[in-house]
């Protein structure tokens, strides 16, 4: 049951992508095939231009651009740069690698430097990737603190928490704020405002100093600090800046912030990707299985109060992230899932995140299995935290 809706999942998931792909290469050649036609058109005219003017042989010309090319490549460039292998060129270099950025603009081209380029990214992209993991716990812990201490001041100003902050009569609300966890959606609305906010600091420095416009600067940003990293615009790429050194440093300082962001934000968002792909499978399950209509006919009986569905929410992040297609089959007890409880049960679902989230906030000790101990895995926050929990699974099997 378990492996069969991962498969499913995972299929629809790949279909969805596919299908994503599709209409982005739609609307991107719909949009930029008519500049690029338009572009080689005056370029062609030029080169005609060109060739009559001074009498040249246009194989010739054509040949003398390629090596242009070639050299632009290994990166020569007409106008006065900066050399792309000095020691500040170097670990603007290594810095693309390692965050997986890649720019372009810079690259190997010895046999010895491609050798090693590829064990250096090895170990590197999986450090950095690491670090990044390591950065979203701890970013997510900070924004859990602060947000717990916003509900531990509405319950004071309503009276039900005492002023000094221990517990009470033992009130159902004082004790149920030490499972409080906050909503994904909060989190990913923080996330957002925290990328917008570095964006637009680093384009308003950008936008002088490099010549951009202001729109250009925040498209930098984006493929920067999602590690897209196409290299139309490479930022600290002149020979000389005013200030340079305080320039390249905030340069490095803007870029580690905002990879950091986007990456954790990406994270986020690929937890609400996968509850909206858990939504869609049951109402396609619902939708076309028959004996799913019998069940609902023969459940009705069997709804769940809404007392009880308050009860369900509070699932512990263990339990809830073992049993995830149990308790989503539960949940409802057979009951179609309408998107207004879909949003319902999963304010307090944070997935993987929340494993340390809840202790870390409530400052409790975060509690480790002895199946993990012996393993040696933490528990972990993104594409490390899936694969430490499968090799945890894997070991704990044999």
């Amino acid at each position: 049951g378990r492996l069969n809706a991962d498969n499913a999942r995972f299929l629809l998931l790949a279909v969805l992508i596919v299908l994503y792909m599709l209409c982005g290469a739609a609307v991107f050649s719909a949009i930029e095939l008519p500049t690029e036609r338009e572009a080689k058109e005056r370029w062609e005219e030029r080169l005609e231009n060109f060739t009559r003017r001074h009498n040249l042989s246009r194989t010739e010309l054509r040949l003398f651009l390629r090596e242009y090319e070639e050299a632009s490549v290994a990166g020569i460039r007409v106008d006065d740069i900066r050399p792309g292998w000095d020691f500040t060129g170097a670990f603007y270099f290594v810095g693309t690698v390692v965050s997986t950025i890649g720019f372009g603009m810079t690259t190997p081209a010895t046999v010895g430097g491609k050798i090693f380029l590829i064990f250096y990214g090895l170990i590197g992209c999986a450090g950095t990737i690491l670090f990044f993991n390591l950065f979203l716990e701890r970013l997510i812990t900070v924004i859990a603190y602060v947000m717990k201490s916003c509900h531990e001041r509405q319950l004071r100003r309503k009276g039900v928490l005492p002023h000094n902050g221990r517990r009470g009569s033992g009130t159902s609300e004082v004790d149920s704020l030490a499972g409080w966890k906050p909503s994904v959606y909060y989190v990913m609305l923080i996330l957002c405002v925290a990328s917008l906010i570095i964006s637009c600091c680093a384009s308003a420095m950008y936008t002088p100093i490099e010549g951009w416009s202001y729109f250009d600067s925040l498209y930098f940003c984006f493929v920067a600090f999602s590690t897209i990293g196409f290299g139309d615009l490479v930022s600290s790429q002149n020979i000389k800046y005013e200030s340079q050194g305080l320039y390249r440093f905030g340069n490095f300082v803007f870029i580690l912030m905002g990879v950091c962001c986007i990456y954790s934000l990406f994270n986020v968002i690929s937890i609400i990707i996968k509850q909206s792909i858990n939504w869609i499978l049951k109402k396609l399950d619902c939708r076309c299985c028959h004996r799913c209509q019998r069940k609902l006919l023969r459940s009705r009986r069997n709804v769940v109060m809404p007392g009880n569905m308050r009860s369900r929410k509070n699932i512990s992040i263990e339990s809830d992230a073992v049993n995830e297609s149990d308790t989503d089959g539960r949940r409802l007890s057979g009951e179609m899932i309408s998107m207004k409880d879909f949003l319902a049960s999963n304010k307090v679902s944070l997935a993987i995140m929340q494993k340390q989230l809840s202790e870390t906030a409530n400052g409790y000790p975060r509690q480790t299995s002895s199946n993990s101990k012996q393993n040696g895995f933490s528990s972990g926050v993104g594409a490390l935290a899936i694969m430490n929990n499968r090799l945890v699974e894997t070991s704990v099997d044999r």
